[in-house]
């Protein structure tokens, strides 16, 4: 009977520190409020405070739509890997 060895595949690689990353950042960004914790400058009369909020409303979305194709990518990945 011929032995199969099967060498661990890294749980920790490149792309999943990206997907991370982009996971957490919106996290970071919100929880220092004093970054943004101030009237000026000003958008369209809109104080920065709430237009900067808003902004990362749009930056959310599109680090997690680009975390979730990232890790569809790795999964099948690894699923090709497994068949060989």
């Amino acid at each position: 009977m011929p032995e199969t060895t099967q060498t661990p595949r890294a749980v920790i690689t490149p792309v999943r520190v990206v997907i991370a990353l982009c996971l957490i950042a919106p996290f970071v960004a919100m929880l220092w409020v004093g970054s943004y914790a101030k009237a000026d400058p000003a958008l369209a009369g809109i104080p920065f405070f709430y237009w900067y909020q808003m902004l990362w409303v749009i930056i959310s979305t599109a680090l997690t739509m680009l975390a979730y194709k990232l890790w569809q990518r790795d999964q099948q990945g690894r699923k090709a890997g497994e068949g060989k």
